[in-house]
């Protein structure tokens, strides 16, 4: 089992930053892809980015590339997100994922964090 918890969401301005966290707990978080997901409201849950298990191959979504950035730290077993230039549209629940390559399915869900971006 892994556990999953999310932080670091919050209100902000269009053009602002935020940078969310997930510490992982319970079984060796090198072992997992990991990766980031959203849920908007009426919307179905979608990828954000996902990173290997080094950390040293990255993947995002079209509509955050260029603006976010994924990365993880494997010795302190925390996953982050790096958002900057923050849009209306990326208002969302945050969700952190772990699994096995190419994460289209994780075995592990954080329980989410709100990102609320204001025009």
């Amino acid at each position: 089992q892994v556990q999953l918890v999310e932080s670091g969401g919050g209100l902000v301005q269009a053009g602002g930053s935020l940078r969310l966290s997930c510490a992982a707990s319970g079984r060796a978080f090198s072992n997992y892809a990991m990766g980031w997901f959203r849920q908007a409201p009426g919307k179905d849950r979608e990828f954000v980015a996902r990173i290997s298990r080094s950390g040293g191959s990255r993947y995002y979504a079209d509509s955050v590339k260029g603006r976010f950035t994924i990365s993880r730290d494997n010795a302190k077993n925390t996953l982050y997100l790096q958002m900057n230039s923050l849009k209306p549209e990326d208002t969302a629940v945050y969700y952190c994922a772990a699994g096995p390559v190419p994460l289209t399915n994780p075995n592990y869900w954080g329980q989410g964090t709100q990102v609320t971006v204001s025009s």
